[in-house]
């Protein structure tokens, strides 16, 4: 039975408790995906008395149909391309390049916005608690799984309240560890 929570806030506090294993452990740091992510992390940070930060992903949509990815970028540099939807675009290498430059403007944009002048924290063999609101696709959030790895992360924990069994089973194949706490048919 699926469980529904009241908020992202007591969505976060649950995680944190199916954390509790990480609770102030050294070398760990929780990142939320903006938006909805980082209400989630926050709480899970807050209870773990770890420090926070955000992981910005930036979908790459088709220019004729923008909700469907045929990729996604995330800070740090990484690129996940969904081959069978960029086929679909007959191999025309330029709109995937333009979607993609406005895409990383955008994500460099929205660090700023919510980092500042604070640069990225550093992530080399420390452990990540990578946090969202929730996985349907987990397109986004294998962006950023892939993004921790090549800035060189030691773990990634992947944490999230609800996904569906195909996005879990994704992440599962790329995240060290994947705390999910509900999984509905």
């Amino acid at each position: 039975m699926s469980r529904i929570y009241a908020d992202r806030a007591e969505a976060g506090r649950a995680l944190a408790n199916a954390l509790s294993r990480h609770r102030a452990a050294p070398d760990t740091i929780v990142l939320g995906l903006p938006r909805g992510g980082v209400p989630v992390a926050y709480e899970v940070a807050r209870a773990l008395e770890l420090p926070l930060d955000v992981l910005v992903v930036r979908k790459l949509g088709l220019p004729q149909q923008p909700e469907l990815a045929m990729g996604a970028i995330a800070s740090g540099g990484a690129l996940v391309v969904n081959d069978e939807v960029v086929r679909y675009l007959g191999g025309r290498a330029e709109a995937f390049e333009a979607v993609r430059a406005r895409e990383q403007a955008e994500l460099e944009r929205r660090e700023r916005a919510y980092r500042g002048s604070r640069p990225p924290l550093e992530m080399t063999g420390r452990t990540a608690i990578l946090v969202d609101d929730g996985l349907a696709t987990g397109a986004t959030m294998e962006a950023a799984v892939r993004a921790l790895k090549s800035l060189g992360a030691g773990r990634v924990v992947v944490a999230v309240p609800v996904a569906s069994v195909e996005a879990r089973e994704r992440i599962e194949a790329l995240a060290d560890e994947v705390v999910c706490l509900a999984t509905p048919g």
